[in-house]
């Protein structure tokens, strides 16, 4: 009864085979070998994106960071919702990479509202030199609350965002379970909706520890190269980062993992709602599930040894991964239930 996050989920078989066959023999450092450009293309591909520069780190954090770094200059503002992870997860990471500072927007369960953000951003008032300047617009997706973005609220948030000039970073951290929570392709979701960068998250989804950065206009490869570099996030023994996401994309795999992590969240989110005393805190639309339990309840979970975070009052929450099964979910609803 492991809830505690996706992030302590083991790899799948699939991404340990893809790296035992990248460990056969040597190959050229820093990003030059085959393995690296290869997935790269794969990446392009998933996106419908030919011309977009991909580029892999290790960790999320990062990603968005450095992402986030090469959008926005550091006099500039970051506009992000208030339950950002890059606002309240991240220790400050982004405003460490960029220079720049965090403005946060305003939206029910964790969904940046487009009026709100237009109103944040006009805000900011007359851009003098005194001012802090509009620099960039980063959402989430899947969000911190477990709701999801659909294209056309990703893409209502992207107009406001240019209509200021400012461009817009999407931090998918569980890009797969937003996917495989709206049914929209990788482009809908992205570059078609009005998306500049992405952070493609596959921590969460399986991997041991790679992420990738994508910049649909490839204007902002070099300087990304280099702030990655600076930052001391190149790794030289890149192909491993590269296998792993070999492994993870093969025959559609790493959206299947996505299917599979959503429908545990969305049966233990049923089986909740079907007892006195519990409910849930938001609308579970992916692999997250907030809920309010009985005290007794979580007494009875601590004691059989379920994993998750106790928000205290009551509030539990409750992420399941590609390898969550129906017997954990089963086991956990008929302890919370006593």
């Amino acid at each position: 009864m492991f809830f505690a996050s996706d992030n302590g989920a083991p790899c799948p078989a699939p991404v340990i085979q893809a790296l035992l066959r990248a460990n056969e023999g040597p190959a050229m450092p820093y990003g030059n070998d085959p393995l690296s450009a290869e997935v790269a293309g794969q990446i392009r591909d998933v996106l419908e994106a030919p011309q977009a520069a991909v580029y892999l780190v290790a960790t999320g954090t990062v990603a968005n960071a450095l992402a986030l770094a090469t959008l926005c200059p550091p006099w500039g503002a970051i506009f992000c919702h208030d339950d950002a992870h890059v606002q309240n997860d991240e220790c400050a990471a982004p405003e460490f990479y960029s220079g720049a500072k965090l403005l946060t927007v305003g939206g029910d369960h964790a969904r940046m509202d487009p009026a709100a953000l237009d109103a944040r951003i006009r805000g900011q008032g007359v851009r003098v030199v005194h001012s802090v300047q509009p620099g960039a617009v980063t959402i989430t997706d899947v969000t911190e609350a477990g709701t999801v973005y659909g294209p056309d609220e990703i893409a209502a948030l992207a107009r406001v965002a240019h209509s200021h000039g400012l461009p817009v970073h999407l931090d998918g951290a569980r890009f797969a379970n937003a996917l495989a929570a709206t049914g929209a392709t990788p482009a809908e979701l992205t570059w078609k909706a009005g998306v500049d960068a992405l952070s493609f998250g596959g921590t969460k989804g399986g991997l041991m520890g790679a992420e990738a950065v994508v910049f649909f206009d490839p204007a902002k490869a070099w300087e990304f190269e280099l702030r990655r570099k600076r930052g001391g996030h190149l790794f030289s023994k890149h192909r491993y980062l590269a296998a792993q996401f070999q492994g993870w994309l093969a025959d559609g795999l790493w959206l299947d993992l996505a299917r599979h992590a959503n429908a545990m969240a969305a049966r233990l989110a049923a089986g909740i709602t079907g007892f006195p005393g519990a409910a849930l805190v938001h609308p579970t639309q992916a692999n997250i599930v907030f809920a309010t339990l009985p005290k007794a309840a979580h007494d009875r979970l601590k004691a059989a040894g379920a994993r998750y975070y106790d928000m205290g009052q009551g509030r539990a929450r409750l992420v399941t991964s590609w390898a969550t099964t129906e017997a954990e979910v089963d086991s956990f609803l008929s302890l919370a239930q006593g």
